[in-house]
């Protein structure tokens, strides 16, 4: 077995974690999220974490549960609005938040990734975003400089791996996950099938072994729905209609 796999979450965690480091999660919303590698970091009780991911999961599942243990100190994000505690946290002083346009984040950590330090975006200009921040004229616009992130750990979920850390992710749960994988010191991968090396797809592969240090196979996925909208059906309607 290839030396990356790992049985647990915890094992492939393991000497990994310390206070005051910066963790990479990969998910929109609920969607692609390493539920297993957060739930091992929560039993961890590793604390002070500044978090870089696109949102905070919600109240009881996903980064969720890492703000409710009170680990968290700072989160780099995009979007927040589905999780009350961080709201109650961020208002009352006892959270930090480095709030980004949702596609300034994504471009911060590819560059991150790539090694590329810095770079300069048009989005923010003028606003609260820009304040504190280079802004430079090229071509008669003006650009506001945004530094890359990287993160001692990325934490990240795919759909399938193979032993060697290949990773292929499926559909929209691809979101954050290829470009948190190239900007962790170490990248921790769980996926939902783990196979032998030679039975993925060469030309489906999202992200490559290089950039994959440990893997393992998720215990159990809840998958949840994070907002559940749905149209009542036409005869439930006509019959409440009667009923009135």
């Amino acid at each position: 077995m290839s030396v990356k796999v790992r049985n647990t979450a915890s094992d492939a965690l393991s000497d990994l974690l310390f206070d005051g480091m910066t963790i990479m999660a990969g998910g929109f919303g609920l969607c692609g999220i390493p539920e297993n590698l957060i739930a091992a970091v929560r039993d961890s009780g590793v604390k002070n974490l500044t978090v870089i991911s696109n949102n905070c999961g919600i109240d009881d599942f996903g980064l969720g549960v890492l703000l409710a243990a009170g680990q968290i100190k700072k989160m780099v994000s995009s979007y927040v609005g589905e999780n009350k505690l961080f709201e109650k946290l961020y208002l009352s002083g006892e959270l930090e938040l480095e709030f980004n346009p949702q596609g300034t984040l994504a471009e911060r950590i590819r560059a991150g990734g790539a090694g590329i330090p810095a770079f300069f975006t048009r989005t923010g200009v003028g606003t609260l975003v820009a304040e504190g921040k280079e802004v430079r004229e090229f071509g008669g616009e003006l650009y506001v400089m945004e530094r890359a992130l990287t993160a001692d750990v990325s934490v990240v979920k795919a759909w399938k791996g193979d032993t060697e850390g290949n990773l292929v992710y499926r559909k929209t749960a691809r979101n954050f996950n290829p470009m948190m994988a190239t900007a962790g010191r170490v990248t921790v991968a769980e996926v939902e099938e783990l196979v032998e090396p030679g039975r993925l797809d060469p030309n489906h592969i999202h992200t490559p072994s290089i950039y994959v240090q440990r893997i393992l196979k998720g215990a159990r996925y809840e998958k949840r729905i994070e907002r559940m909208t749905v149209r009542p059906r036409q005869n439930s309607a006509a019959a409440a209609g009667e009923e009135v």
